[in-house]
């Protein structure tokens, strides 16, 4: 019973360390993912830093490269090189310009 237990806790050691290895090769789009991604794959990011990386996308539009996180308040280069590998920069929408009213429409009179 006792080589049981340990044959089981062993088993479950190691699938609890290969589930950390995984999750360490996790890669994130900065320009597609939302806040709860970015907050649960890169390190030193939070929920409030996440919020921050998502907002300035929806302002600024999509990131061209993970350099330009430095530009998100509360990001440093630090936090951007301990996440290169993690990071994917691609596809995403353009920055929204903001909406213009429509000229007026001319009437033209029927003679």
């Amino acid at each position: 019973m006792k080589s049981f237990k340990l044959v089981l806790n062993s088993l479950l050691l190691s699938l609890a360390l290969m589930g950390s290895a995984l999750a360490a090769d996790e890669k994130v789009n900065i320009n597609t993912a939302d806040a709860a991604t970015l907050d649960r794959v890169l390190l030193n990011v939070g929920a409030s830093k996440a919020d921050a990386i998502v907002a300035y996308r929806k302002q600024n539009g999509v990131f061209k490269s993970a350099d330009q996180l430095a530009l998100v308040k509360g990001i440093g280069l630090k936090t951007i090189e301990k996440n290169r590998d993690r990071i994917v920069v691609g596809g995403g929408a353009p920055a929204r310009k903001p909406a213009t009213k429509p000229a007026a429409a001319k009437s033209v009179a029927k003679r």
